[in-house]
């Protein structure tokens, strides 16, 4: 087995655990958003992805997260900063 197929593997499983843990800490609608999210916008899904895991790690979810909840999260996220140019 050369190093490509180890790496790869070890990607499946990082990604399956990643699932695993989405799937305890979001509501079924929030996981099914998530879901979504990842067709349209995969690199928003993933940072989503990567947030969620931190606040979890870090003991700050404490219950199941609920897709209202989920918006809140995306829309801090998602948030660009307008410039104005004065002149």
């Amino acid at each position: 087995m050369n190093d490509e197929n180890l790496n790869l593997e070890e990607m499946k499983k990082i990604e399956e655990l990643k699932k695993q843990l989405l799937k305890k800490i979001l509501s079924r609608h929030a996981f099914e958003r998530l879901s979504r999210i990842k067709l349209v916008k995969p690199q928003l899904a993933n940072q989503l992805e990567l947030y969620l895991v931190q606040l979890y790690q870090s003991g700050k979810i404490n219950s199941e997260i609920t897709d209202v909840q989920l918006k809140n999260i995306l829309e801090g996220l998602g948030t660009k900063r307008d410039y104005k140019i004065i002149r």
